[in-house]
């Protein structure tokens, strides 16, 4: 066993986007991203962005060679034997200046079938909201795929959208199927499946910079969707100062929510996974084996290898994380 690990934190990779914005520049290590920037994908080996380590002595090193080299003592012997050296998960923020298109994402079998690829289930982390920012989350009727046609092809498939108020602390969690969109004036994490497949629904009649409609996915879509009506799709959880609280657990990922203002001890022995901390608000230090010492501040993520069995988070000031493992 390789004991030398230490938390990796990655140079983000930073995405313009149509809908993007100039917050993200406000993060440590994302002063380089455009007026433009909507996305920066935090952990990633997903297809050409594969994320680089910036800190300590594996600076340089890629995620894939990482996990080539180190196997399950960086993600868990048992999620070493299920993905290999593609890392099981997609870590992003994204703000959006202007609301997203509605889309879907495919299932583990339908993504495997169409593309040789995985499915793609998600939640979101809201960290910032303008007022009376909303986002889409499912329909807001039972619908049928002809109904559902019938609206799209007639120019009104906004009068079924499910269209929700939102604020920061909300987790939103969004399975594979559920048509979404992030709307304007929304800061979250999200927390995904390895996997960048998206069918576009409906982008609000936009055009790219050429003047060209944005392209639709109608058909696959349609295959996609999953049109039973959810009524409250927010996730209930309620933070308790210091404690770790499950918010979101299902076979791809668990997330929970940390608020802390003093010291918080982690022993990770009981499971065989690495853990992600992404910091949505205020500072930490993280020690591990007594020696290394990895700040994270707001807007940065870290990669805990799965060899780290103990951890001591330290807030600089009354903080929130984002702890993501496999169970």
């Amino acid at each position: 066993m390789m004991n030398n690990l230490y938390p990796l934190k990655f140079t983000p990779i930073l995405k313009d986007k149509i809908w993007g914005g100039s917050k993200l520049r406000s993060f440590p290590g994302k002063e380089s991203a455009s007026d433009k920037c909507g996305e920066s994908w935090e952990i990633s080996t997903v297809g050409e962005d594969i994320s680089v380590v910036s800190n300590g002595f594996l600076k340089g090193n890629d995620l894939r060679e990482l996990i080539e080299v180190y196997m399950g003592d960086i993600t868990g012997d048992k999620v070493f034997e299920r993905y290999g050296i593609e890392f099981p998960l997609l870590i992003k923020f994204i703000e959006a200046n202007d609301v997203l298109s509605v889309q879907v994402h495919p299932d583990d079998d339908m993504a495997l079938q169409k593309h040789n690829l995985r499915g793609k289930t998600e939640m979101w982390y809201i960290m910032e909201a303008e007022k009376e920012a909303t986002l889409i989350s499912g329909f807001n009727r039972e619908l049928s795929p002809e109904e559902y046609l019938a609206y799209l092809n007639s120019g009104k498939i906004k009068d079924v959208l499910n269209y929700v108020p939102v604020q920061a602390g909300d987790i939103y969690f969004m399975p594979a199927g559920r048509i979404h969109a992030v709307g304007k004036g929304i800061l979250l994490t999200e927390i995904q499946e390895a996997s960048d497949i998206t069918y576009r629904i409906y982008d609000w009649d936009r055009k790219d910079d050429n003047g060209n409609p944005r392209e639709l996915h109608t058909e696959l879509a349609l295959e996609a969707i999953d049109f039973k009506y959810v009524q409250d799709v927010r996730t209930d959880y309620a933070v308790t100062l210091n404690q770790t609280v499950e918010a979101v657990s299902n076979e791809y990922f668990t997330s929970n929510v940390i608020l802390l203002d003093r010291v918080v001890e982690k022993n990770y022995n009981f499971i065989d996974s690495f853990v992600i901390y992404i910091c949505t608000e205020g500072e930490v230090i993280l020690e591990s084996e007594g020696i290394s010492h990895t700040k994270v501040c707001q807007g940065e993520t870290v990669l805990i290898p799965a060899v780290i069995k103990q951890l001591v988070i330290n807030p600089v000031r009354k903080s929130s994380l984002l702890e993501v493992y496999i169970k």
